[in-house]
């Protein structure tokens, strides 16, 4: 098994506070992105999605697509709409040999609310779960036979946060509805991530790898903040860098036989947290307890 280091490029430009990087090229995100050591790289606010513009882009700087975001909207839609919504993506990253799309159902998301606290968060009634998870499923289906799997990502101020939501989605799914482990998402609601990382080792497809700031976290939760203005606060960090235990965590990662993509997604503002900076340092880290664990790392 395998391991490949990624990095988001929300450390340089971040497409729900555009007045973070808002000015850094995407010239400058790519070429850091190898220079702090990585193979590649998701998809973020300033990258093309054009194949034939994005391919070439990426050669030029050594760097392969790993993944990107998709803003789910499947409780509000078809399937079939769904999953034209997914076309255009769908088609680049099959072009780009990206293994995943990274799926988050956002209909009701406060994620980029800057003024509604993450505590008021949407919730999917437990009823509603069967349904939804058929319906996914059948967009993850339709995913992989185009070929390009869905990775589900939890995210903070969305309908699937907590580990209780993460059960009732495994539960309510079919194999082809891949997991994305977050560490940050997952400490930031309490999760016990390693428990959930084997509990679900078999439908884990992509993995992020950020950490959090324990005093401001204390801080956010106490003033009952936005999730853009804790970012702003300054909760999250690249790991080795917080209170998370990566180096239990890359043991669990070894234990599942986990093998894909680990990528480092820690948004910050760069001008407090240089990105070159801190994406090295995540790399190093990162690096060091993943090979720890006896997890190779493909350059």
């Amino acid at each position: 098994m395998s391991i490949q280091l990624a990095v988001a490029p929300i450390a340089w430009s971040n497409s729900d506070l555009p007045e973070l990087g808002g000015k850094t090229s995407l010239e400058t995100c790519l070429r850091e992105s190898r220079e702090a050591g990585f193979t590649g790289t998701e998809t973020g606010v300033k990258y093309p999605l054009d194949a034939e513009i994005l391919g070439p882009l990426l050669e030029t700087h050594g760097l392969q697509l790993a993944s990107g975001w998709f803003s789910g909207t499947l409780r509000e839609c078809s399937v079939e709409q769904e999953f034209e919504n997914l076309r255009q993506m769908l088609t680049t990253f099959k072009a780009l040999n990206a293994p995943v799309v990274i799926y988050a159902e956002t209909s009701g998301s406060v994620q980029s609310q800057q003024n509604i606290p993450v505590s008021q968060k949407p919730v999917m009634p437990d009823a509603e779960f069967p349904e939804y998870g058929r319906k996914l499923t059948e967009v993850a289906d339709r995913m992989a036979d185009f070929g390009v799997r869905m990775s589900y990502h939890h995210h903070m101020g969305t309908v699937i946060e907590t580990e209780r939501e993460i059960d009732l989605l495994m539960e309510n799914t079919g194999s082809s509805v891949g997991l994305l482990i977050d560490t940050g998402h997952l400490g930031f609601a309490n999760a016990d991530t390693e428990a959930v990382t084997r509990r679900y080792g078999s439908r884990i497809n992509h993995v992020h790898c950020k950490d959090i700031r324990q005093e401001i976290f204390k801080q956010v939760r106490e003033k009952d903040l936005s999730f853009l203005d804790a970012v702003l606060e300054g909760v999250f960090t690249v790991p080795g860098d917080g209170f998370i235990d990566f180096e239990n965590f890359a043991k669990v990662l070894a234990e599942i036989d986990y093998s894909g993509w680990v990528v480092v997604e820690a948004e910050q503002d760069p001008e407090k947290a240089n990105p070159l900076e801190y994406s090295r340092m995540g790399y190093q880290h990162l690096s060091n307890v993943l090979h720890e664990a006896g997890l190779e790392i493909s350059s």
